[in-house]
């Protein structure tokens, strides 16, 4: 599934590098629900079953209704207290309400009933990385990865985490891996460009951001970082042309 990005930035050299993070395949950040159900509508029979009151809230998620979405979810808990899917669905509407403590309990109790569940291995990580919880976040995507072998935002989304504790070689394996399962993904060139760059190695921090730019040509932060990169090794006209490029597609 594909979900949108959050952006993690870091500072080399003085200049702000943005580092966008595409999450772990069926991982929502937060909107993709359970496959437990239909979100097509909202029930309308009497005498719902607890898979009604989860097919209602994801029903209510999708119009903006949180608050109704998180109490058809806890419906269905008070129904059938054993549903993985309630917990799951409950806490991507407690993330998307600004509440990542019990986005984290609903993800918890999930993987508590239900110990293979990938998704909410990706859930978690991704909110504890948003906490600043690094180590419980690599764990997570360490047991996502263990689950589902082929999930390349999994490897990705490590990498990002590892460059956040400084392991800036565990990183660049990660983002490797994740392009290798999935050439295609764009912020993972830029980001193990980012990477390499910090580690010194200019010329594959170019080829890297050259591949983004490649692959998604109105990449400001690709132009504007592979400019620092040129500046770095000393070519000034190509850096001064991307510098340019990056202003004009950051006025549009």
């Amino acid at each position: 599934m594909t979900r949108p990005s959050m952006l993690w930035t870091v500072i080399v050299g003085g200049f702000g590098f943005t580092v966008a993070a595409s999450l772990c395949d069926g991982f929502p950040i937060l909107t993709t629900p359970s496959a437990a159900t239909s979100p097509a509508t909202a029930p309308a029979k009497e005498n719902l079953t607890a898979a009604d009151y989860v097919a209602s809230g994801i029903a209510k998620r999708s119009k903006g209704d949180l608050d109704g979405a998180i109490t058809d979810y806890s419906k269905a808990i008070a129904l059938k207290a054993d549903l993985a899917e309630a917990y799951y669905d409950r806490g991507i509407a407690k993330y998307l309400k600004k509440d990542p403590d019990g986005a984290v309990a609903g993800f918890s109790k999930a993987i508590e009933l239900k110990p293979k569940y990938e998704d909410a291995y990706c859930n978690r990580a991704d909110v504890k990385s948003e906490q600043g919880d690094l180590d419980g976040a690599i764990a997570d995507f360490n047991k996502a990865i263990e689950l589902n072998a082929d999930d390349a935002s999994a490897y990705s989304n490590r990498g990002i985490a590892r460059k956040a504790k400084g392991d800036l070689e565990g990183a660049i394996a990660d983002y490797s891996k994740a392009i290798a399962l999935k050439p295609t993904m764009v912020e993972v060139y830029h980001n193990r460009g980012i990477a390499k760059h910090m580690k010194g190695d200019l010329d594959g921090a170019i080829a890297d951001y050259t591949k983004a730019i490649e692959l998604q040509p109105n990449l400001a932060d690709a132009y504007n970082n592979r400019s620092i990169a040129k500046t770095a090794k000393g070519d000034v006209a190509g850096a001064a042309a991307d510098l340019k490029r990056a202003d004009e597609l950051k006025a549009k």
